[in-house]
């Protein structure tokens, strides 16, 4: 029987927003996914009876405008995808003040930002929060010093969230933290271990497998918790 649950994908044009979207459709969901440009939606366009919205995620006035927009709805998932690589070198020594805080502020505070506005919005007792974390934000694994900016703002994104989920008191909520695996993606690249499908398939699987269950966890798409 298909589904009638509905979703909403924060950054889905491409790579692995666009995937959830596809994914999810095919599970029979209705889903909205917002893009930062609306007339420019890259091959979320391509996909029928996708709902399609406006946002960049630090851009505060899109943000009360899709807040307004989704007022009234309530969403069986909410999954704040968007997020960057950040500056190339990844090096202390020779990186710009701008380019570290455009990092933080894309990766880890403007993730908490939507979900401060639309965790209201998630459905009470089932609904899922779900963030595109990923394992290098893991303080506990060495690993990734070639990103080394791009793997504290994912360490940001979880003390972020960690300190969002304390603040909201609502241990009834399915809050995840998802890493989705090394992928072909234009930001993960072609030596990536597995593909869009594999890693989207998996996190909807974990999705519906985590539903109902209140609290906070640090997950990857095959389910294995992740160290914090």
């Amino acid at each position: 029987m298909m589904s009638s649950k509905t979703a909403l994908i924060i950054g889905a044009s491409r790579g692995l927003g666009l995937g959830l979207v596809q994914r999810l459709r095919e599970d029979g969901w209705q889903v909205t996914a917002t893009v930062r440009d609306q007339h420019n939606p890259g091959k979320l366009g391509d996909e029928t009876g996708v709902r399609i919205e406006t946002l960049d995620m630090n851009n505060g006035t899109q943000l009360d405008a899709l807040q307004k927009s989704l007022q009234g709805e309530v969403f069986d998932l909410v999954f704040v995808n968007a997020g960057v690589m950040g500056p190339h070198p990844q090096e202390p020594e020779v990186v710009q003040l701008k380019d570290v805080g455009d990092l933080f502020m894309t990766n880890a505070v403007a993730p908490i930002r939507v979900a401060q506005r639309l965790v209201g919005q998630v459905r009470p007792g089932s609904g899922v929060l779900a963030f595109m974390s990923s394992i290098l934000g893991s303080v506990a694994i060495p690993d990734g010093v070639e990103v080394c900016l791009y793997k504290a703002s994912k360490a940001a994104l979880n003390s972020m969230i960690n300190s969002f989920v304390v603040q909201l008191q609502r241990p009834d909520l399915c809050v995840l933290a998802m890493h989705p695996g090394w992928v072909k993606t234009d930001m993960g690249g072609e030596n990536a271990e597995i593909d869009v499908l594999t890693s989207t398939r998996g996190m909807l699987e974990q999705v519906k497998a985590q539903s109902g269950k209140g609290g906070l966890r640090f997950i990857n798409y095959k389910g294995e918790a992740l160290v914090w």
